[in-house]
Parts: structure tokens; sequence; C-alpha cells
């Protein structure tokens, strides 16, 4: 032991206590003593002590009684009862109580010693098993709260998680997993690899029956079934031994649902617009080929129909790939907005000016409900006039002859509202649904002699989702539309903060 042992004599007898104090302190002893049963109890409970010589008869308190209470509180104390007068009857009762030898009085100090040396031995064996014991019981404690933490993380994940050992047997798995796999129910230790998806069972045995272990993952992409609009990726990957053999397999299963259709969507996309930049294209290389083929004898007021035609696809041409660099220049978050104070009356009046020619030529009535007195709004200047003349314009384009356009701005505690209300062509309610998709165009009898991108109300929304507003839509086919457009103000009210572009 690194430090010296702990020892406690408990006897009425002055000689011997004092006697046995000084040879057991000679021999490297750390000695404390009781002169009755009572002192010796008290200490003994304060104490943990390595060994205690019990007097057998003591006037107050046997030392059967004193035994019992170390046992009690001090169980791993070794304790040797000394008397002149054992019997038969005693011995068993300290025996029973724990009692680890009798000394017999009269004794000499080599018998002594001798005792407490095989007694010392036996402590020393009795605290490192204890200790043992309360290690083993610590280790199992962090285990099983290591256990309780994975099962937590690994039950709050949105992926899937299942793992099975080289038996492919399920040993973990969590709610998640059972969605994705489409399974009711998991047993642990039950074998699993038949109730998964064939792709995802197929990959799990290419470890589980192969003779050689491969340090290397493998996906596949399935669409869950019953839910074609739902897609995972499932990731095997070798669980190993220390010594690097196989123990098991564990399988992730992600969610890419929303990847796929933004793969669809690019793809989509893509279509569109290699289709709606073929036909101007191809219109305007027609119509070049014709003028510049030395063939064709071509009078010069057709020439110059050729070339305004041409110019008016190309401009179109130029709008659109204008408006497609401005939805993904705000997509992307790399436009750079400047912010001023500006009067929404003039942004107005300056459109209108700006489309006073198409006005005319339909003989639209303009009415303006504008406020006399109107708080500026901070914005950027080129955004909200996008935003006004593509309301306009469709207004304009979507109009009837002598019909009418009603532009109005009002407020409460929390928006600013633009209203733009057109007396036009209207929607249908399919039509409504698809209205901020990029290059929808309604197409009916009404629409097939006016030309657009289709991207302008879809650039409309993007703006002003940016600024954290809302676009409403009221329209009835054959009647008219109404665009009511939501720009909140600052909690102070007076202006509105728009997000970071």
């Amino acid at each position: 032991m690194d430090t010296k042992p702990k020892i406690i004599v408990i006897d009425d007898e002055d000689a011997l206590r004092v006697g046995v104090k000084r040879i057991l302190e000679m021999e490297g002893y750390d000695v404390d003593t009781a002169e009755n049963g009572t002192e010796g109890i008290r200490k003994g409970i304060a104490n943990d002590f390595d060994l205690a010589i019990i007097d057998l008869k003591m006037p107050d308190i046997s030392g059967i009684e004193v035994l019992r209470e170390f046992r009690q509180v001090r169980p791993n104390t070794i304790c040797y009862i000394a008397t002149a007068y054992a019997s038969y009857e005693t011995a068993i009762q300290a025996t029973k109580l724990g009692a680890d030898g009798y000394i017999p009085k009269p004794f000499t100090s080599e018998e002594l010693l001798s005792q407490l040396e095989a007694g010392l031995k036996k402590r020393q064996l009795v605290v490192e098993a204890e200790r043992l014991r309360l290690d083993r019981e610590r280790r199992l404690l962090e285990v099983h709260f290591e256990r309780t933490r994975l099962n937590t993380i690994i039950n709050s994940l949105a992926d899937g998680v299942l793992v099975v050992n080289k038996e492919g047997q399920a040993v973990l798995y969590n709610p998640a997993s059972l969605n994705f796999l489409q399974l009711d129910e998991i047993k642990i230790e039950e074998y699993i690899v038949n109730k998964l998806p064939p792709e995802v069972g197929v990959i799990i045995n290419q470890f589980l029956y192969s003779t050689v272990f491969h340090n290397s993952s493998y996906s596949a992409q399935l669409r869950i079934k019953g839910d074609n609009e739902t897609f995972v990726e499932v990731t095997c990957s070798p669980v190993p031994h220390p010594d690097g053999s196989l123990a098991g397999v564990v399988t992730v299963i992600k969610d890419i649902s929303e990847f796929k259709r933004l793969e669809y969507l690019k793809s989509q996309f893509v279509s569109m617009v290699a289709h709606e930049l073929k036909a101007p294209i191809a219109a305007t290389l027609g119509f070049i080929n014709i003028l510049t083929n030395k063939d064709f004898s071509i009078p010069p007021d057709q020439q110059l129909d050729f070339l305004n035609r041409s110019s008016s696809r190309l401009t179109g041409l130029l709008n659109m790939v204008n408006d497609l660099l401005d939805i993904s220049r705000m997509e992307m978050k790399t436009s750079t907005r400047e912010l001023k104070q500006l009067d929404l009356r003039d942004v107005i009046k300056d459109v209108l000016n700006l489309f006073q020619f198409e006005i005319d030529k339909k003989k639209l009535i303009v009415d303006l409900k504008l406020p006399e007195t109107f708080q500026p709004i901070t914005a950027d200047l080129n955004e909200v006039q996008r935003l006004t003349t593509n309301l306009v314009s469709n207004a304009i384009k979507y109009n009837k002859e002598n019909g009418e356009i009603i532009i109005s701005l009002t407020s409460t505690s929390n928006y600013l509202i633009l209203s733009v209300k057109d007396s036009g062509i209207g929607l249908k309610p399919v039509e409504k649904e698809k209205l901020f998709s990029e290059f929808f165009r309604a197409k009916n009898e009404f629409t097939k002699n006016i030309h657009g991108t289709g991207l302008g109300l879809s650039l409309v929304k993007k703006i002003v989702d940016s600024y954290s507003g809302k676009v409403e839509v009221d329209s009835e086919y054959g009647k008219g539309t109404t665009f009511r457009v939501f720009l909140p103000f600052k909690s102070t009210g007076g202006e509105f903060s728009p997000k970071e572009a």
C-alpha cells in the first residue's frame, strides 16, 4: 500500500492497548485506539480503517456488537476478535457477522504481526475488488449513457440510419429509416436484408459475402414506391472491427426529392429557354437569308418590312435575355442595389409616359388614383421601375380596345399597396395557378397575336419577394385582371426595408 495501513485497537485493558500500539507503530502502522466499545464504534464509523482488533469482553458493549456495527457501516474493514474467553458459540456468531479471525490472549508480537499481515493482504484484495466493481459499474453507466446519447442523436436525424451486423441482422435504426424504406417495423437482431428494397439489399450483400474487406461506400438512388414525388439516395458503408475485419454495414438514407425537383426544373427551364430562343433566331435568320440572297429581287418596301420584323424579333430576344439575367442575378443574390428615397407616384407617371403611344393606339383610358401627399419609400429605382413597367405593360397588352386601366396607391399600417387593374382578357383558373412561372403565357383566341417573353410576372414576383412583400391577383376570364403589390413598411412606418440582395 502506498500509505501506512490504518488500524484501530479497541480494548478496555490500558496496558495491552498501549503495548499493541507501540509495537504496530514500530512496524509502520497508523494506529488509533479506543478504550471501550462505544468509542470504538464512533471512531470506526468516522474513519475507514484497514484493520480492527476488537476485544470480545468490554464493560459497555461486547465485541460482537462492535463487530456488527462495523460490518453495517464499514464492511471492507478486516476485523479480528481478541479474547481469552473464546467459545465455540461466540466463534460461530463472530464468523457469521464477518469476523476475519481470532487472536487469542495472551499473544506474542510475532503472532499478532503474522495475523495482521495476512489480514492486510486480504484487505488489499478486498479494496482492489471494490475498486474494480465500482470501475465496472462506472463503465457500464458510461456505456448506457453513451448508448442513450447515440440513440437520441440517431433518432433526431432527418436522414434514415440502419446498421446491420455481419449476419445481416438489424442492430440499430431510427424512425426515419422506417419511412424511407417503407417498413412497418424493424426488430433488433432480425435478419433484415431481405425486407429492404432489392437495390439496397444487393449493395449490403456485397459487403457481407465478400471475402475481402472493402473500405468503400456505395450509393443508389431510389424512387419510393407509392410516392412518385419522393426520391432517396441510399449510401452503404462498412463498419470495421478494431482488427480490420467486417463488423457490419451502416446504411444512410437521404431525401433528395428537392434536388431531383430542382434538377427537373433546371432541365425544363433549359428546354423552355432553347425553345423560346429558337423561334426569333430562326425567323431573323430567315429574313437575313432572303435579304442577302442575290437570286431574289425584293422591293424596297418589303425589304424594310423584313428589317422591321427582324428588329422586332431581336428586340424581343434582347428583352428575354435581360429578363433572364435579372432573374439569375436575383436568385444568385449578386445584384447590387442603390437604395434611396423614391416617390412611387413619380415612377408611375414616368412609366405611363413611356407607354403613352401604346395607350393611345388602343384608345385606353387611364385612371390614376394617387394620394396628394405621400410618404417616400426607400428602394432601388431600377427594380421599382421594372416592377411597375411589367404590370402596366401587361395591363396594356392584354386589354381590349377602348378599355380602362385603374392605377392606385393606398397604404395600411403595415403595407404600401400598388394596384393595377385592367378591363382586358382576364385569366382562366388554371392559367392563374401558373401565372408567375417562367415563360408562362396564357394562350387563347385573344392572345395569339400578343408577343412577350413570359418572364415579366416571374420577375415581378422575385422583386416583390426580395422586399419581403407579396402579390395578389384577382382575375375573371373575359372581364379583366387586378394585380396588387404589397410592399411592407418598417415597424416605425413610412418606408419599407428590403432584404439583402
